[in-house]
């Protein structure tokens, strides 16, 4: 006999408040009987749950709509200074943290020097800074140019003293807070993929030279694809030619570019090695974009590279090819991902 899961009232209560939380955030304001009919929870349960939720002033009234014959429905919305949430990301040049309200806007960005030399203890007590500022946050998104194991860094090159780091438990510990931490590109194909409005049942790769080394997010119908090992999207050891992966051939090119004087467009051999990678994700997960960085490569090399790219795989297969800004959707991905964290409430 299969035993069914036993669910207490507590939880049962958690689990309403956060539909309910999800609605108002995606409607922004609602009715108690538009809550009922988009969460499938009775009306009596969403009164009583919405109650609880003004009581503790995580809910507002926003409005009273007309009378159709009886009582006026109440209009209820989140109230955006209950509680904060925090986006931050780790880089080579510095430490972007950015603070949003509960409903998801942006309300403060702290551009603060980089710690990913210095090591953990400076990233937390850069973060203490924060949070003292704002003491009510409670979750935090962190975003690593690394790759990362439920909530652990296990690869960061260059950056040894945060390998084998855990910033979720930590911060968990330290500072209270609800902690997701996520691979730098992760988070910017979700954040793209959020601004973009694309449909959730398209495969999208973003590609990204960067500072430490290229990377690769992957996000096939909505899920971030991450791999066996959590290692997915590593795309600096796929191997491109005789003796080069694609890491050292972005680096000989970029060698002869700075020897030759070249800055502004990408030479042939950087054209070549990112039409071959273009191709493997064809190959491999047929995407129906790919997303490059906007400081990476301009318009004229991606129409380049799908030209480029036709010379490995049928052209009919060659996906769409997209410029857009990796700190914008980087940090958006961040954002979303503190604000779901923080509309889960446990």
């Amino acid at each position: 006999m299969i035993k069914k899961p036993f669910i207490t009232p507590k939880r049962m209560n958690q689990a309403i408040h956060s539909q309910i939380r999800l609605t108002l955030l995606e409607l922004s304001h609602a009715t108690k009987a538009e809550i009922s009919q988009r969460t499938d929870i009775s009306f009596p349960t969403i009164s009583k749950a919405l109650e609880q939720m003004e009581q503790s002033g995580e809910a507002v009234m926003a409005g009273i709509d007309d009378s159709s014959g009886g009582r006026r429905p109440v209009r209820y919305a989140l109230n955006a200074e209950h509680r904060y949430g925090l986006g931050v990301y780790l880089e080579k040049d510095e430490t972007v943290y950015s603070v949003i309200n509960y409903r998801g806007e942006a309300v403060d960005t702290l551009n603060l020097p980089s710690v990913l030399e210095e090591g953990p203890e400076a990233f937390t007590a850069q973060l203490q800074t924060v949070v003292s500022r704002y003491p009510t946050i409670q979750s935090a998104a962190i975003g690593v140019p690394g790759s990362v194991k439920d909530g652990t860094i296990f690869f960061i090159p260059a950056y040894d003293k945060f390998s084998q780091f855990d910033p979720k438990a930590c911060c968990e510990e330290r500072f209270n807070l609800q902690v997701v931490v996520e691979n730098d590109m992760n988070a910017a194909v979700l954040g793209y993929h959020d601004l973009s409005g694309r449909a959730d049942d398209q495969t999208l790769a973003y590609l990204y030279l960067g500072k430490n080394g290229p990377g690769a997010g992957i996000l096939i119908n909505g899920d971030v694809i991450r791999g066996s090992t959590f290692f997915s999207g590593e795309v600096s050891f796929v191997p491109q030619y005789d003796r080069y992966n694609f890491l050292e051939a972005v680096r000989k090119s970029r060698q002869a570019q700075q020897e030759l004087g070249i800055s502004n467009e990408l030479g042939d051999d950087m054209i070549d090695a990112m039409s071959r990678l273009v191709a493997a994700l064809v190959s491999i997960i047929n995407p129906h974009a790919v997303i490059f960085c906007k400081e990476d490569i301009s318009r004229a090399d991606a129409d380049k590279i799908a030209v480029h790219c036709a010379k490995y795989v049928p052209d009919t297969h060659i996906p769409e090819l997209v410029i857009s800004d990796w700190k914008e959707d980087y940090l958006h991905g961040l954002q979303r991902l503190a604000l779901h964290r923080m509309m889960a409430g446990f």
